[in-house]
């Protein structure tokens, strides 16, 4: 036998290969805050703010820079809250080894393990790092690892991987593997070369970009007539850049981060963490969703599905003889599975104690017990059929009924019993890791929102079709070869990919994304954390090992997966509040910049001030944030915004505004004869009202009265309407105006926008849909 190591040896290459650990990647807190202002918008703002700084509008820059600051002060806040909740699911005991040192069996931190160490596994032990097995043999659990359920013998010159879980025997061997190096290790450093990008910040980025072509072309114009009307440049650049400003989405990344974060919030009151808010978004727009087999689709647990029996042995007989040829003590997952069904159907284990007993051997593939009943000793066999049936004389052939059971996807074992010169085949046993009992109505409802489910398991193809039969996932069943096909098949047409490798779930999604797929990853263990990172949306369950919790945006705290598609559902809702933002933010940039670009060209006169626009940023932006808790239902498919159409409906919409805007300002300039002060007032308070209401116009595809929207959005437009009322008629920040005059704007507005409103419907019947 080994001496191991000497302690001095130890140390050494402790020096020398580090501790056995996989290193977490620590993140630095200040670089996380900054990285909130690295985005389209962001950049955007912030050049907003060093062009007004370097024209000296510093008032307006520290409004900009202060939204900028809340919205990263917002998102960062959530997110922590989020990565600390995880923390805590993290926490956990030390992992201890016993390790020959110094020729002394002793327990030591797993941490201190150096490659040579000799060690030494028992039933219940987690095995610490990759051991080769020198002395006796395990039965190990590598679910986490591999995500089969089946267990695994580790025998003189197998390996026992780090992570995998004793269930049976006792052996000893040598480390050949730690940290970073061992299985589990590479699989968390493929973990971190997984990226992804977010869809709804390229969709926000689109959206601007085409708000500013237009704001560009305004500008060139105006540049242009202010040449040839001599109109003085101190006034017209600061205009010019505050018009640019106006069309930026000042208020969209904070409306967005409080949505996400008040969607996190009631999302974990339902057992789900969200561990990145932009998963929330991704999971709206999900049309593709993997899913692991083993411990996601099952329940990661052998069961005596079903006995096939060969006359004259009846169903008592035949598990009376696999009980006896079975041990509960050593907690083998097949022979609890043999106690567990036996209780279900009422019947004992023999009367009569066991005068030996020898577990199962992978040697010789089966487990055997001798009894002694009336004088006569009996034998009883269990293990493999080939193994069984090699032992018996003139035993019938059950080849068929071993493939047909094997096709449905049992693992197969036979049962014999009989003297020493005369076994019988008594009968077969067909085991199963059953699926949970939510899968298949996960299964349903997935596919109701049209999110196809793709099982993705490392068993092999009967298997998969079977489990995948019961729990109504439908496709073709693929192998992982046409992953990685040249000739890019059609992966499409797949709804089950079987005999995959963790490599192969990464590569995988990658293959979907690149189809231009939004995909999510459910899975527990280890090997599911690459995908997991991969995916869009990756969703670790309840019991899923630390790693695959790390890599996941959600992260699933209650049993079962059916929160998953709460995650959906909410994800969608707030989709629903966002395309209503900005939806109304294109209405009214372009009537904005529509209405003071014409205004100047036909007035020869500024008709609103650089400073009313930077407040109309609060009093319109910044207040429909309470467009965050808008009651709202879910789309029955992925949110996919059709940019184009929603532009169309925006400048449809802007520009029928555009009627009421200068029939105002006609009013207030030719009929009262308001000076150029006044008629800057009447043009802010009337863009603040037809805001406001141009809000509820557009949350409602139907009529606006259909649905009712949260107290707080009501709240918050009441709030609006008085706060700027109340400024106007006090001649705060503005010139005053008279009570009448702000009542007649406020008054126009309504009728008209209910006016607008039955207009409005049939726009959105015929091109809203799908966008």
């Amino acid at each position: 036998m080994s001496q191991g190591l000497t302690t001095t040896e130890a140390v050494q290459r402790l020096q020398k290969d580090g501790p056995n650990q996989v290193s977490e990647e620590k993140r630095n807190r200040l670089l996380q805050f900054l990285k909130e202002f690295w985005a389209p918008v962001p950049w955007m703002l912030e050049a907003t703010v060093v062009l007004e700084i370097v024209l000296r509008k510093r008032l307006e820059a520290a409004i900009i820079a202060a939204l900028l600051i809340f919205n990263a002060a917002l998102s960062f806040l959530e997110e922590g809250r989020a990565q600390n909740a995880l923390a805590l699911l993290r926490k956990r005991l030390a992992v201890t080894a016993t390790v020959l040192r110094d020729a002394v069996w002793k327990p030591i931190p797993a941490a201190g393990l150096v490659i040579g160490d000799y060690v030494r596994l028992h039933m219940g032990d987690l095995v610490p790092a990759d051991v080769a097995i020198k002395e006796g043999n395990i039965l190990v659990d590598q679910s986490a690892l591999t995500g089969e359920s089946q267990a695994v013998e580790a025998v003189p010159g197998k390996p026992a991987y780090a992570g995998s879980l004793v269930k049976r025997g006792q052996a000893s061997g040598d480390v050949t593997a730690t940290g970073s190096k061992t299985y589990f290790g590479k699989t968390a450093e493929l973990v971190r070369t997984a990226k992804t990008v977010s869809h709804l910040q390229s969709m926000i980025f689109t959206v601007v970009k085409y708000l500013l072509i237009m704001d560009g072309i305004l500008v060139i114009t105006l540049l242009g007539y202010a040449y040839f009307a001599h109109l003085p440049w101190s006034d017209t650049l600061p205009f010019l850049l505050i018009l640019l400003v106006a069309s930026v989405p000042v208020a969209l990344p904070a409306t967005f981060t409080l949505a996400t974060g008040l969607g996190a919030l009631e999302l974990a009151h339902q057992g789900v963490l969200v561990t990145h808010l932009s998963a929330i978004a991704e999971a709206a727009v999900m049309d593709v969703l993997c899913t692991d087999k083993t411990g996601t689709i099952t329940q990661n647990l052998q069961t005596l599905a079903a006995v096939h029996l060969y006359p004259p042995c009846t169903e008592e007989d035949l598990l009376q003889n696999a009980a006896c040829a079975s041990d509960e003590a050593t907690q083998d997952p097949i022979d609890l599975a043999v106690f567990v069904y036996m209780k279900t159907k009422g019947f004992h284990p023999f009367p009569e104690q066991r005068t030996s007993y020898v577990p199962f051997e992978p040697a010789t593939k089966l487990s055997k017990a001798t009894i002694t009943r009336n004088g006569q000793e009996l034998h009883t066999l269990k293990g493999a059929p080939a193994a069984i049936a090699a032992r018996l004389s003139g035993s019938p052939d059950i080849t068929k009924d071993v493939d047909k059971l094997a096709s449905e996807g049992y693992r197969v074992l036979a049962v014999a019993a009989g003297t020493k010169d005369s076994l019988r085949l008594l009968g077969l046993l067909a085991l199963l890791d059953p699926p949970r009992k939510d899968s298949k109505e996960l299964v349903q409802r997935l596919e109701q929102l049209k999110v196809r489910v793709i099982m993705v398991t490392g068993d092999g193809v009967t298997t998969a079709q079977a489990v995948a039969g019961q729990v109504g996932i439908t496709g073709d069943t693929c192998s992982a070869e046409e992953i990685h096909d040249g000739k890019k098949s059609n992966i499409d047409r797949c709804g089950v990919f079987a005999g995959v490798f963790p490599q192969d779930k990464f590569n995988l999604v990658q293959r979907f994304q690149k189809s231009g797929h939004v995909v999510g990853m459910t899975g527990d263990g280890v090997n599911d954390a690459p995908a997991l990172k991969q995916a869009e949306v990756g969703i670790a369950v309840s019991s899923a090992t630390d790693v695959a919790k790390a890599s996941a945006s959600v992260v699933l705290t209650n049993p079962g997966l059916m929160n998953a598609v709460s995650a959906v559902e909410t994800s969608r809702r707030i989709y629903q509040r966002m395309l209503t933002y900005t939806l109304n933010k294109i209405v009214k940039t372009v009537q904005i910049a529509l209405f003071l670009t014409i205004g100047v060209i036909l007035t020869h006169e500024f008709i609103i001030t650089p400073l009313l626009i930077v407040f109309l940023l609060f009093a319109n932006d910044f207040m429909t944030m309470s467009i965050a808790t808008d009651n709202v239902s879910f789309s029955l498919k992925p949110d996919r915004w059709n940019i184009r159409i929603l532009m169309l409906l925006g400048m449809m919409l802007g520009g029928l505004l555009l009627v009421l805007s200068f029939g105002l300002f006609y009013y207030g300039r030719n009929i009262l004869g308001l000076p150029l002060p006044q008629l800057q007032t009447l043009v802010f308070i009337m863009l603040v009202f037809t805001g406001q209401g141009m809000i509820y116009l557009i949350r409602e595809r139907s009529h606006f009265w259909d649905s009712a929207p949260s107290k707080w959005m009501l709240l918050g437009s009441l709030f609006d309407i008085i706060l700027v009322s109340f400024f106007a008629i006090k001649g705060i920040l503005m010139a005053p105006l008279p009570i009448t005059v702000v009542g007649i704007a406020l008054l126009a507005s309504v009728i008209y926008l209910i006016g607008l409103d039955f207009i409005k419907v049939p726009m959105f019947r015929k091109w809203l849909v799908g966008a």
